[in-house]
């Protein structure tokens, strides 16, 4: 029994092939989509029919390599909308979810995602209703277009040539003004200020099989309706959701714990639908892992080694050394808000607590280290104040996580937990392979498959 796991990020495609018996990785492809289209300022958009193509070709040289897959399993890049006529086909292009356009200033002074949020209490600019409303407002929505879908679900579609999408819990709410308690959008609130509700599509419950493959890809094998990408990466790497705290660093960074029961979101946590059983709140970090790049990059303009290669490890050399010599309480204070906040996208970061004494490389690396997940602790201790429990074991995943031992090691110090890796490196892919089993009928649940996660240090 095989399954694969397809996950359509915001600058690479990821498809990996699991052995559904025992949960071990068969095989992975993860190609840069190159999709992003010129637009605004504000815009980041892609071509989300060149994300189509080259995710089918992808299929079949994986297919034609591991075999046949039993089921396949969605995820991809949050947020983001695009739309599509009654034959199923793409007649926009792919709004992101770094779309910057609902943060466009009205004669008010408010934002069209101040609006939203004002509403439905649940918005923010790249938000897929937010850019929905933006472009109705501005006429620069397709006369042609019949309903909206996120890129995942849009690759399932023409996997299986359906014509009309369907989104499920997760991913819907993913777009903002969405009623978590009754699983359905702000539908009256979106009414009243004349947001067209004609194109959202059918919300389902759990992740059903939506239909068949059908074309170049071998014909009939199940396809399941997209997870979110945070809710993969979760499923992809943690074995009990009630009962871990997962801290994920990439280009963003988030972390995320379940709770079985409806919590009204506080400050900078959200609540997200998951399981059918189980919500996930989660804080994300905007800037995240790239805070980190962009100091490597600091060092080597600062050096005049713009084209030389990366610093990364003199940098955790220098980090190092700091520690060892004056303690990691020493570093630099870095608040790494420099893309702003989901709440607050005009907030920056800040740097303190500079003296004589600590005016060293390393110990601007250990506060930039720090600072990201600082901001991701103070969060989780937010979930936990929430909903009164703390979470038994750590996980940790991405490539900020999984190439940089110094940030693990600085993690378990303030988690207080030591930190498992999962063995797969494609978390969200391997999530939604796994539950693409479940969906398939091929075990009893989701659960069920989540005892097959392995990790690198068990």
């Amino acid at each position: 029994m095989r399954a694969m796991g397809i996950d359509i990020g915001t600058t690479t495609i990821s498809i990996i092939m699991i052995d559904g018996d025992s949960g071990a990785l068969l095989g992975s492809s993860t190609i840069a989509h190159k999709a992003f289209l010129k637009g605004s300022a504000a815009s980041r958009i892609q071509d989300a029919e060149r994300i189509w193509k080259l995710t089918r070709q992808t299929v079949a040289e994986m297919t034609e390599k591991y075999g046949r897959p039993d089921s396949i399993g969605m995820t991809g890049q949050m947020h983001g909308v695009l739309y599509v006529n009654g034959k199923g086909d793409a007649v926009s292009p792919l709004y992101t979810w770094q779309d910057g356009s609902g943060n466009e200033l009205l004669e008010d002074g408010r934002t069209y995602a101040d609006i939203l949020r004002e509403a439905t209490g649940s918005a923010a600019s790249g938000y897929g209703l937010t850019t929905h409303f933006y472009l109705q407002k501005k006429g620069l929505i397709p006369a042609e277009a019949e309903k909206m879908t996120t890129i995942s679900d849009y690759i399932a579609m023409k996997l299986c040539g359906n014509r009309i999408p369907v989104i499920a819990r997760d991913m819907a709410a993913s777009w903002g003004c969405f009623d978590l308690e009754i699983g359905d959008f702000c539908r009256d609130e979106l009414e009243n200020l004349g947001v067209r509700l004609d194109l959202l599509p059918e919300i389902v419950s759990g992740h059903p099989v939506v239909g068949r493959t059908e074309g170049e890809v071998p014909e009939g094998i199940p396809v399941s309706a997209s997870l979110g990408d945070n809710q993969a990466s979760v499923l992809g790497s943690v074995r009990d959701l009630s009962n871990t705290v997962l801290v994920n660093i990439g280009t963003g960074s988030q972390v995320s714990f379940g709770t079985g029961r409806y919590l009204e979101a506080q400050g900078s946590i959200e609540l997200r639908p998951c399981t059918e059983k189980l919500y996930l709140m989660a804080g994300s970090g905007l800037c995240g892992g790239r805070a980190y790049a962009m100091l490597e990059q600091f060092y080597r303009e600062a050096c005049g080694r713009e084209n030389e290669e990366a610093l990364y490890s003199v940098m955790e050399r220098q980090a190092r050394d700091f520690i060892d010599t004056y303690g990691k309480e020493a570093a630099w204070k870095i608040r790494t808000t420099f893309s702003g906040t989901r709440s607050n996208p005009r907030e920056r970061g800040s740097i303190s607590g500079i003296g004589v004494e600590n005016f060293h490389p390393g110990a601007m690396t250990v506060g930039m280290l720090q600072g990201i997940l600082e901001e991701l602790h103070e969060m989780y201790r937010q979930m936990c104040s929430m909903t009164g429990t703390k979470a038994a074991h750590l996980v940790g995943s991405g490539n900020g996580i999984r190439r940089n031992k110094l940030m693990r090691e600085l993690a378990e110090d303030l988690f207080r937990m030591p930190m498992a890796i999962p063995a797969c490196e494609e978390e969200a892919a391997y999530g939604a392979a796994l539950q693409s089993l479940a969906s398939a009928g091929f075990a009893a649940s989701m659960t069920e498959m989540q005892q097959k996660i392995h990790y690198l240090n068990s």
